[in-house]
């Protein structure tokens, strides 16, 4: 797929006839604002002497504003090693013409500025590959974030379909799912979902009301990461409506929204891109649960359960489509690991309490632990399992908990009983401690997008 999308751009993306600069006296070519956008797209020709011609005068001018283009050509343009040698002469790096290297460098240096017009230039790029991208990016396009960095993630958009009210079945007539395969639960006001990942691996998005309440799983396989929020926002009379764009940022997915087509973070739930970006909006996170289907079962035998009857033609087995990205150590998309206290796709649980932010290691949780800790000025309890990719975390209201058996805690203080439930721990006399919204993510996943957040320690 992407060589013919190397040979579509490289026959379409030039819009303007060669530029030749005069020089001045400097020795440095004379180029424009105007003519440094069209060397850029020049760049791109089918014809080698244009595209070599383009790149002398770039290297010539001097001036790093270019490089971000480059960068992008480097994984659209044939290269015989040209372009490698441009990024290096303006840059002092000598990374040949590695995108992924170039890539990661790219992040490490926020203070290299796109020349005026990237947007337009980046926007007519994505639109080779499907116009449909041009309803997230265009000339002028309000951001947040480095339009540099967003990257073509393999697909087009709603190329990993989301679903939409999916129906649902009765655990009886879930046949297709294993007692040991994990799913997504989700409680809200007595109403119970089991969403396997088996079928979410696949759509990385659920839109669906769970108790009244309407939500969206925005689940990021490349992090590890499935965060639930809710959709109803300020001056919005319906709920937002999420899918999977087609784009990434740090390897980790931009979600967009089908009313104003923003993308959006998937890690922060905020608008980054678009329409809604300085909005200010910021969607609420609810609680997520991953654990096997037997553990889910147990606790909720009046769950409903995702059914197969998707009306998408996907193949639905364990470990696709990702089973090897899964297993494997190695990102897929650049993205800089900032804290190396792990190994990129170590799992940790990631807690955000108001302002505050914490992450534990999954392997904290081995055996089935009871932890109690701190998140800023709030006392928290997790309670989790490791095999099963299982933490749930309440506000422990200023007390500690030790496992009481039977699925409940014990007050280390006063000895009282509390029941664990998926919204929040119960008090024999009645008494609620809520449940927080944390989820479980690899963690170059969370390093890089809350990079000051504390690891606790163990």
């Amino acid at each position: 797929m992407l060589r013919t999308i190397r040979a579509g751009l490289a026959a379409t993306i030039l819009l303007a006839t060669p530029v030749v600069a005069a020089t001045a006296e400097d020795g440095k070519p004379k180029v424009s604002p105007e003519q440094v956008e069209t060397l850029v797209r020049q760049v791109f020709s089918p014809n080698r002497g244009e595209r070599d011609l383009a790149l002398g005068l770039l290297v010539q001018r001097g001036e790093k504003d270019v490089v971000p283009a480059l960068i992008q050509a480097l994984r659209f343009v044939p290269d015989d090693g040209t372009l490698g040698r441009a990024l290096s002469a303006l840059t002092g790096q000598y990374l040949d013409g590695d995108w992924h290297a170039w890539m990661l460098w790219q992040q490490a240096h926020p203070e290299i500025r796109p020349f005026d017009g990237f947007d337009g230039f980046k926007a007519d790029l994505v639109a080779r590959i499907d116009q449909n991208f041009r309803q997230f990016l265009w000339r002028g396009v309000k951001h947040e974030i480095r339009l540099e960095e967003i990257a073509w993630g393999g697909v087009v958009k709603d190329g990993i379909p989301a679903l939409v009210n999916p129906e649902l079945i009765r655990p009886a007539e879930a046949t297709y799912i294993t007692d040991d395969e994990l799913v997504f639960g989700v409680e809200i006001n007595g109403d119970a979902r089991a969403y396997p990942l088996r079928v979410l691996d696949w759509h990385e998005m659920f839109n669906d009301v769970i108790g009244g309440v309407p939500v969206a799983l925005a689940y990021c396989t490349l992090c590890g990461s499935g965060i639930l929020f809710e959709t109803v926002v300020p001056a919005r009379k319906e709920p937002l409506i999420f899918g999977s764009s087609g784009f990434l940022y740090r390897s980790n997915k931009l979600m967009y929204d089908r009313a104003t087509n923003s993308l959006w973070n998937q890690f922060t739930g905020r608008p980054v891109v678009g329409e809604l970006t300085g909005s200010g909006i910021e969607l609420k996170i609810r609680p997520v649960t991953i654990t096997s289907w037997r553990g889910w079962l147990a606790r909720h035998p009046d769950t409903k359960v995702l059914s197969l009857d998707t009306g998408f033609n996907r193949v639905y087995e364990p470990g696709r489509p990702y089973g090897a990205y899964f297993a494997n150590p190695d990102l897929m998309f650049p993205a800089v690991v900032l804290d190396q206290a792990l190994k990129p796709k170590d799992y940790v649980f990631a807690l955000r309490v108001g302002t505050a932010e914490k992450a534990w290691r999954l392997t904290a949780f081995e055996g089935g632990t009871v932890l109690n800790d701190r998140v800023g000025e709030i006392d928290v309890v997790l309670i989790g399992n490791a095999a099963t990719r299982t933490v749930r975390a309440y506000d422990a209201g200023g007390r500690d908990f030790e496992t009481a058996g039977d699925g409940s805690l014990r007050d280390t203080g006063d000895g009282g009983i509390w029941r664990i439930d998926e919204e929040g721990l119960i008090g024999t006399d009645g008494t609620r401690l809520a449940r927080l919204g944390g989820h479980i993510a690899y963690w170059f996943a969370w390093t890089g997008y809350k990079p000051h957040a504390p690891l606790a320690d163990g």
